[in-house]
């Protein structure tokens, strides 16, 4: 496979469904080719639908299933997205995992801590870092980027579920270590937060937040949806934002607009 490639290539991590889907949609839908990766078996049908459906929207698409945990497999994994599409232009670090059991903070234990933690923290940091390097070996003719996922709770305090909270506040603070390291290769970084949207993530507490919403919890007053996420993820990527690296983006419907 050519270094260089017509169309831009995404790699999306947990791209298969939920807030992934969305992002996976919007990108095939707007010239992205796709590298989706998924992190078991458990995921093998949600992935061969999705790679189908991105495959009829005109994409070319690479699957790897990998867990995200396991920092040693990126080079493998780097290898075999620019084997079948070639280098990424863009990464959306998109995949984590919840904290194992909500409930009170006093009782977080240390495997729950740990599985978090070396998801969505060390796991997200070391493949970006794999990713930027790839990116500064490997010419591309189009905008490099590198998207991370994270959520409102990187600001926004839930006591019931404080090891994911701590999570996305470090990717925080990740997304702005890496957006000065590679400012000056002109690869745009940038942190998205979603806030409450409508996956089979929150299904469990769909009611719940629901009746928040309709009391005036998001000032939207709805949901949102894996497409509000992949419709915001399309600026970051395009290039369109490129002086704006570092930023923040909060696609939570005003929810975490500070209010009296």
């Amino acid at each position: 496979m050519s270094s260089l490639s017509a169309k831009p290539i995404a790699l999306v991590t947990g791209g298969q469904r939920g807030i992934g889907w969305g992002i996976s949609r919007e990108l095939a839908v707007n010239g992205y080719d796709l590298a989706l990766t998924a992190r078991s078996a458990a995921d093998h049908e949600d992935v061969l639908s999705a790679c189908a459906e991105l495959k009829d929207l005109g994409a070319r698409v690479c699957y790897v299933s990998h867990d995200l945990s396991d920092i040693t497999a990126f080079p493998v994994l780097l290898d075999r997205i620019v084997d079948e599409l070639g280098p990424p232009s863009a990464l959306i670090a998109n995949a984590g995992v919840p904290a194992k059991i909500r409930g009170d903070l006093l009782d977080v234990q240390p495997d729950s801590f740990d599985i978090v933690m070396n998801t969505n923290l060390r796991g997200n940091f070391f493949l970006a870092q794999a990713v930027a390097r790839q990116m500064t070996e490997m010419r591309s003719q189009h905008y490099r980027s590198i998207v991370f996922v994270t959520s409102v709770s990187a600001d926004m305090v839930s006591i019931e579920r404080g090891e994911y909270c701590m999570s996305k506040a470090g990717a925080a603070m990740m997304v702005q270590l890496f957006a000065h390291r590679l400012a000056r290769l002109n690869i745009g970084v940038f942190e998205l937060r979603p806030g409450i949207i409508e996956t089979g993530m929150t299904a469990r507490v769909h009611d719940k937040y629901t009746k928040l919403i309709a009391d005036g919890l998001v000032p939207a007053g709805r949901w949102g949806k894996p497409a509000d996420i992949g419709k915001a993820v399309l600026p970051l990527v395009t290039g369109d934002m490129s002086f704006a690296t570092g930023t923040v983006v909060c696609a939570d419907g005003g929810l975490s607009i500070h209010k009296l």
